[in-house]
């Protein structure tokens, strides 16, 4: 037996309960193996996401978030701890941290940025699929539009309160999200975490189900990928599915005229309210470096500074700000946008 055979046995051994499965099988733990996903949002669904393709194989695995944990992240957040939390760690950096550990053999990329049309191409241009671990509309429309202009496989979840649903979307077979959804819905239309509370379960629930068609995809296994959208809720033990077919119409702006508004930058908005955290994200309008020590040095006599490699942090008045070195701010202690620019003008200066 050849050197490489032998190190390819001792590699496949690792995951020989999944070998056993013979829908999946060697070739299909093979094809894992060489295989590259994205996973957008690196909390509630990212985290059971990411942690799952990590432990099944899948040979990269790229985690790219925005935010950084906190203590109220822990009852869903599956891959942080009290440490993660108080040392205010990216998300994207804890969960590799974590991820490093678990299979070593797996090499798990860290982007600590917020997803945009300006960076899209570059996190997603070499993967062989996305899996949404977002929360927030705008990015998912950027990652179907970039999705159906590259023909790349994604996979949409989303959950709140005891509720969730998924579906995968494969350009060119199966409706995409502008297809079922032609627009966003209203924020002010949809119940949140903040409003309605979201339970660890359904989380592990609908970003397991999520994994699943991940897995089938990157194995090899479309055939096998689920045609229809799943809707789950577990407080009133409800579970359906809704066949996608009928929706896919050649009128849709994205998949039928090719019209990817928000991946060419002509839909979207540089300000996000934040999720359960009455904050609000600013983002620069072009893509900037901050020099984080410096910026701490300047800001020690405006009020209680605190830094990490990755983030500062500045508490003053009733408002916490957190500089991301990309340059985005996040503004604690309001969901009001306008408020957020007065505050960010206010102590940085932009």
């Amino acid at each position: 037996m050849t050197d490489d055979v032998q190190t390819s046995k001792s590699v496949l051994d690792r995951y020989k309960r999944q070998l056993r499965y013979a829908p999946l099988g060697e070739e299909g733990q093979r094809w894992l193996l060489e295989s590259r996903a994205l996973v957008v949002g690196s909390g509630a669904l990212g985290c059971v996401v990411a942690d799952t393709l990590v432990r099944a194989g899948v040979g990269f695995v790229r985690l790219v978030d925005r935010d950084f944990v906190e203590i109220d992240n822990l009852h869903r957040q599956i891959l942080f701890d009290e440490s993660d939390a108080e040392s205010e760690l990216p998300k994207a950096v804890a969960a590799a941290n974590r991820l490093s550990r678990v299979n070593s053999s797996v090499t798990v990329e860290p982007v600590v940025a917020d997803l945009n049309s300006t960076n899209i191409r570059q996190l997603a241009d070499d993967v062989d699929l996305i899996v949404d671990g977002t929360d927030n509309f705008e990015t998912r429309y950027l990652i179907n539009d970039y999705a159906i202009a590259h023909d790349r496989p994604w996979v949409f979840g989303g959950c709140v309160g005891a509720e969730g649903q998924t579906f995968a979307i494969v350009p060119g077979e199966t409706p995409c999200l502008a297809c079922i959804m032609p627009e966003p819905p209203p924020a002010t239309a949809q119940p949140t975490c903040e409003t309605a509370g979201v339970l660890g379960p359904i989380v592990n629930v609908i970003a397991s189900l999520q994994a699943i068609e991940a897995l089938k995809l990157l194995s090899g296994n479309r055939k096998h990928v689920n045609p229809a959208m799943t809707l789950v809720d577990l407080w009133t033990n409800q579970i359906r599915t809704i066949g996608l077919g009928a929706s896919k119409s050649n009128d849709c702006p994205v998949c039928g005229q090719r019209d990817f508004a928000w991946l060419e930058a002509r839909r979207g908005s540089a300000i996000t309210r934040l999720c359960g955290r009455n904050s609000v994200q600013i983002a620069p309008e072009v893509s900037q470096t901050v020099d984080l020590p410096a910026l701490a040095e300047r800001l020690r006599e405006v009020g209680q500074v605190t830094t990490n490699p990755f983030l500062l942090r500045l508490a003053v008045d009733d408002y916490l700000l957190t500089v991301f070195a990309d340059g985005r701010t996040i503004i604690g202690g309001t969901d009001e946008e306008s408020v957020a620019r007065t505050v960010l003008a206010k102590y940085l200066g932009s």
